[in-house]
């Protein structure tokens, strides 16, 4: 027998019958008079406080705010179990590991939307403007630029054909990099597709820009989930036939510029991790930023270009400095002397570059080109946001550098930068 509340024994009915409000009790869901007299119970039945109070700490675990989705470390350390007990029949070159990385995580968001979200306008900023897309039309735009991969691969094009500058060739082709226009698109009521904006023929772009609407287009009808599953499909079958393809010398022709294989497939893993946060941001969904080793890939890709991007700032009329002290005429004879900038990446990928301030480097000389010059100038900047800056995605006004030497410089490489980003 157990003490009564009221001061009385309890009959053994009446004490199962105070134990069977545990559960409820435990969870905050016991009415207000049952759950007073079940307290007081509790602070005379040691048998039943123990038990209450082990369920109530089971109802904390239930309700903890921690996210369930496990860690990209703890994906990471048991695929590397499994790869080690059973190697991959097709492995993955180092190159194709970002973009099998990033398009498992896109698609892992993807399958937690529910309807509504499916109608969220996402903003997908570049350095010509914002482009505003739903989720499905942005799983057509990075399907359509895959499609440059695939058919280097002799995959299938997603794009279906059509009258206009579709194919990589048709193109004008720019220097990577070059500043062009905006080509806006206009967000839409949920449920209505987003209207579709002129677009301006000069832009190196525009096949970009065309075949996503396209794929968009014939896309329309089918359910965002097959869409889902039609892009993912797609990014299985890049996969398996970059595997097939371990050097990585294709060169891939995007009409605007032409990258390697292995680079094209880097960034290709870079715009999934940036869009795929950019969806994130749109249903309010937590995303992981991409695994050490796969970011510094993206960054040394986009480092690479960088010589570039400081080039077409130039041509569209913002001319960088004229050089340090000493500097400011070509020698008798010669070349003059190439500045170089020190790019010093902190965080989980940490690493240094050393960036041409005067032009790529010559096709010939590009491993000892201006090794032998000091650097006139030194950044250091944070893994992620360097990418988020490439990616148009940050002021380069506002982002918290490290600076040391020639200021001029280190500007204009940060508003050089934005530069590498597209529609």
């Amino acid at each position: 027998m157990s003490a009564d509340p009221a001061g009385g024994a309890l009959t053994e009915q009446q004490h199962e019958e105070m134990r069977s409000l545990l559960g409820a009790w435990a969870l905050g869901a016991c009415p207000r008079r049952e759950a007073a007299a079940l307290e007081r119970h509790l602070r005379l039945c040691p048998d039943c406080a123990e038990e209450g109070t082990r369920l109530r700490d089971a109802a904390g675990w239930l309700s903890a705010d921690e996210p369930l989705d496990p860690s990209g470390a703890l994906r990471q350390q048991v695929l590397d179990w499994c790869l080690a007990r059973r190697p991959a029949e097709l492995p993955v070159p180092a190159w194709g590991a970002p973009y099998a990385a990033e398009t498992a995580k896109l698609d892992a968001l993807l399958r937690d939307l529910g309807p509504e979200e499916w109608q969220e306008i996402v903003e997908l900023p570049w350095h010509g403007g914002t482009d505003r897309l739903r989720p499905a039309e942005v799983l057509s735009h990075l399907a359509a630029v895959d499609g440059y991969l695939a058919l280097t691969l002799g995959l299938p094009d997603p794009v279906p054909t059509g009258a206009g500058p579709a194919a990589p060739a048709a193109l004008p082709a720019p220097a990577a990099g070059a500043a062009t226009p905006a080509v806006p698109r206009t967000a839409a009521l949920a449920g209505q597709p987003v209207p579709r904006v002129p677009r301006q023929g000069g832009s190196p772009f525009s096949g970009i820009v065309e075949r996503t609407e396209r794929l968009a287009a014939a896309r329309a009808g089918c359910s965002p989930d097959s869409v889902r599953a039609l892009w993912r499909r797609q990014t299985h079958a890049l996969v398996r036939a970059a595997a097939l393809a371990p050097g990585g010398d294709l060169p891939v022709d995007y009409g605007f510029a032409a990258l390697p294989l292995r680079d094209a497939f880097v960034d290709r893993a870079f715009e999934c991790y940036v869009h795929g946060e950019d969806v994130a941001r749109a249903v309010d969904y937590p995303y992981a930023p991409p695994a050490p080793p796969h970011l510094r890939q993206m960054i040394d890709l986009a480092a690479r270009m960088l010589p570039e991007a400081v080039a077409a700032l130039r041509r569209a009329g913002r001319p960088g400095p004229a050089g340090p002290p000493g500097h400011g005429g070509v020698p008798a004879g010669g070349r003059r002397p190439a500045r170089l900038l020190r790019l010093v990446i902190d965080g989980p990928a940490a690493g240094e570059w050393l960036i041409p301030l005067d032009g790529p480097a010559p096709a010939g000389n590009r491993a000892g080109y201006g090794r032998t010059a000091e650097p006139v100038a030194a950044m250091v900047l944070d893994g992620l946001e360097f990418c988020q800056l490439a990616a148009a995605h940050r002021d380069p006004d506002r982002l918290p550098v490290g600076e040391h030497g020639d200021r001029a410089a280190i500007r204009e490489v940060l508003r050089a930068a934005p530069l590498l980003s597209r529609p």
